[in-house]
């Protein structure tokens, strides 16, 4: 018996694409997001594409070591967000799997209270080993995000300490996260985290110590901003967001209300042209970084220059910065 052959319903073009993303299309969104997930061609031209639309969303970076509460705080901040009427988007930048390469913690285990609300988009991206865990897909996936219309763009990062720094290139408002009684905040004073955060918050200030850290963390601010001219003072605030008894649960709309003033802060004066000038060029700095790269190991490809390069290094006879400084002069004619 002959086979009757289904028809495939054909793939969408780019500017398909891009006109069903920007309508909100949940559908076109994932597609857009595995395309450029894959660094190929595709998800180069759709970015082009859907470059102009983006931009408009408020960015906050939520970030803070393994174990603060960010992921509770997150799903406390989406209500409130949702009751004022404001679409959410959520990027969840989770460690990478060493054998798949993908994300180890699922945004369906985290949000699942968020599922089946339209107005709340949520990713979540694997951080690729990249130092700070933000690669460069994270950044374009942030950019999808905003296209798609949502209000407010969150970025929860892994909690990798010191290297979370990178957040400040992405996002426009950064929270940092903090618990008493683990040493968090000596922690991030030694790491210099705090001169990223325009917002402080000690979460599970239920817990004893919490007034000490607060008081520790204010005194920080203060005394650090004693030499700056600072137009915006970081502020310091306790949160709850996990306990037993919802009514127990504090200081969300608190932490929501300082967001939304930072990012008045910033639109009612000529910082969110800084902001947005940085970020361009840390996107500037990833895009290069990445395209040369592969402009590079697609010219040694097929010649073994590359397992030659290696064999060298292992014997001492040149090095990583030699050989870098070789392959520009040949490939890029530096």
């Amino acid at each position: 018996m002959k086979r009757t052959a289904i028809p495939r319903k054909h793939a969408d073009s780019p500017q398909e694409l891009v006109e069903r993303l920007i309508s909100g299309d949940r559908r076109a969104a994932a597609r857009a997001i595995t395309l450029v997930e894959k660094g190929a061609a595709p998800g180069t031209e759709l970015m082009k594409r859907l470059y102009r639309h983006m931009g408009r969303s408020m960015v906050v970076g939520i970030t803070g070591a393994g174990g603060s509460g960010k992921s509770s705080l997150i799903n406390h901040m989406i209500h409130v967000l949702r009751s004022q009427g404001r679409r959410v988007g959520v990027v969840a930048v989770d460690p990478t799997s060493p054998f798949s390469g993908g994300a180890l913690l699922g945004d369906r285990l985290r949000f699942q209270a968020h599922s089946m609300d339209e107005g709340v988009y949520i990713r979540s991206m694997a951080s690729r080993g990249y130092l700070g865990g933000l690669a460069r897909a994270t950044t374009d996936v942030v950019r999808i995000i905003e296209a798609m219309g949502n209000d407010v763009v969150i970025v929860e990062t892994l909690g990798a300490g010191q290297d979370e720094v990178d957040i400040i290139h992405v996002a426009q408002t950064c929270v940092l996260v903090l618990t008493p009684g683990m040493g968090d905040d000596i922690q991030a004073m030694k790491a210099g985290i705090m001169e990223i955060a325009d917002i402080i918050v000690v979460n599970k200030a239920d817990l004893d110590g919490a007034e000490t850290c607060l008081r520790s963390l204010e005194a920080t601010v203060h005394y650090g901003l004693a030499e700056k001219d600072a137009d915006w003072i970081p502020r310091v605030m306790p949160t709850v967001a996990a306990s037993a008894r919802s009514e127990d649960v504090r200081g969300i709309e608190d932490l929501v209300d300082a967001i939304l003033a930072h990012q008045s802060y910033l639109r009612n004066g000529t910082a969110i042209h800084e902001v947005q000038a940085k970020r361009v060029e840390q996107e500037l700095g990833l895009v290069f970084r990445d395209e040369i790269q592969k402009v590079v190991f697609k010219g040694l490809k097929g010649t073994g220059k590359k397992r030659r390069y290696i064999r060298a290094i292992l014997e001492g006879r040149t090095d990583p910065y030699s050989v870098v400084e070789e392959v520009l002069k040949t490939f890029l004619k530096v």
